[in-house]
């Protein structure tokens, strides 16, 4: 059949191929609202990442697989010579990857503080919410959905109710020409309920003024000092010029 004749116009409106396209409207509809209710959480909570984001993830994850199911009516089921057997499973690793450097662009890291971890996850999350609505599977599309909400909304609060060892990031900058000492320093962590962890400790000397940078983890959650309370400390503690304070976070 010629191209652009109106017989060939035609078979892109015939019953079946109206029929197919409003399946595949309807499942990203579908997936444009569960990216929304993804989204608002985010945004909700003042992350960078938010509705308009998850809600193109996840419609255009649902999307490229929706298309897999039908090669028969791709072109105005002309191309069906050309079309040979479609693996949606490559299809769904393409999207994996791609939102991993995605999700790679809202990690940053600042010092020994990361933050960004969570937006990321769920953001690879909302991907696969995506894959589940194109391949049909939509009560577990929901599910996901709902569990997905449920955590970024609700485990941070049980995290805090649970036992745990909070750790804060320390930088000191000393006056010059002192010369701080690591077992006093770490004595004086112990005495206000934290150690400094393993591996943590960087020195470095800027025009003979001396910078420590490490991560204080408190020993339990009654007996560390608040970070107010370390800053009042940090303040009487012997040759110290300036600090700078911050819980890490992830």
């Amino acid at each position: 059949m010629e191209p652009f004749t109106p017989e060939y116009l035609k078979s892109f409106w015939t019953v079946s191929e109206v029929a197919i396209n409003i399946e595949v409207f309807m499942n990203l509809t579908g997936a444009f609202v569960l990216g929304l209710i993804l989204g608002y959480e985010r945004s909700y909570h003042g992350r960078a990442a938010g509705m308009r984001t998850y809600g193109l993830v996840c419609t255009a994850s649902a999307g490229l697989v929706a298309i897999c199911g039908y090669p028969a009516f791709w072109f105005g089921a002309h191309g069906l010579q050309q079309v040979g057997a479609i693996d949606p499973t490559r299809v769904i690793q393409g999207i994996v990857t791609g939102i991993g450097f995605l999700g790679a662009g809202v990690i940053l890291k600042e010092g020994l503080s990361i933050s960004g971890l969570t937006t990321a996850a769920s953001i690879w999350a909302s991907s696969a919410v995506g894959v589940l609505v194109g391949v049909e599977l939509y009560s577990a599309a929901i599910l996901l959905t709902l569990l997905s909400v449920t955590c970024m909304m609700w485990v941070s609060r049980l995290e805090t109710w649970l036992p745990q060892h909070h750790a804060v990031q320390v930088v000191m900058h000393f006056r010059p020409g002192f010369e701080p000492r690591e077992a006093a320093l770490r004595q004086m962590a112990l005495q206000r309920g934290y150690e400094i962890a393993m591996g943590t400790l960087s020195i470095g000397l800027k025009e003979n003024c001396a910078e420590w940078r490490f991560v204080a983890v408190a020993l339990n959650r009654k007996y560390g000092l608040s970070l107010s309370g370390l800053a009042s400390e940090l303040t009487a503690f012997e040759g110290v010029a300036s600090y700078q304070l911050a819980y890490t976070r992830n």
